[in-house]
């Protein structure tokens, strides 16, 4: 009965790590080799609503504890504030890597990003679960990404 059950679980894993079942097309290329970036995506500003947004050098705490109030409702179940992967990615250094405008419409709208960034795409690889869009509301969002600034440090 072990043995049916290690054979099981390794069965799963080399499913999961392989392209899934897909289908190769006739140029050799899978599925997610074919999603490449197109050339209107915006690396630096992701795809969505936000053009610009004014975070300003200084910390708005009060934002950013309601952001907390907010990610601990709305993320924490998948992610950790450190650089510690839980099911997603943990948030360590996130707002140095990426642009506000990029953070506010990866987490208002992740599934356009997901489909076209190429590092979201690699990530998910990695976690092997898409980020699920938690309907924020544009000022939810604001007060996680002031959240995110706190947590990599501005004051």
């Amino acid at each position: 009965m072990k043995q049916l059950a290690i054979i099981l679980v390794l069965g799963i894993l080399i499913y999961a790590c392989s392209s899934g079942g897909k289908q190769s097309s006739e140029n050799g290329s899978t599925n997610t080799e074919t999603q490449q970036q197109p050339t209107d995506y915006d690396p630096n500003r992701g795809e969505g609503k936000f053009d610009h947004v004014d975070v300003g050098e200084k910390l708005d705490v009060q934002l950013a504890k309601d952001g907390k109030v907010v990610a601990d409702l709305k993320c924490a179940s998948c992610h950790k504030y450190t650089d510690e992967r839980l099911v997603g990615p943990g948030w360590a250094g996130v707002t140095e890597r990426h642009r506000p405008e990029w953070i506010m419409n990866f987490i208002t709208n992740p599934d356009p990003m997901i489909d076209k960034d190429p590092k979201l795409l690699a990530q998910l690889e990695i976690c092997l679960v898409r980020m699920p869009n938690q309907n924020l509301s544009d000022e939810d969002a604001r007060k996680i990404l002031e959240f995110m600034r706190e947590n990599d440090g501005v004051k």
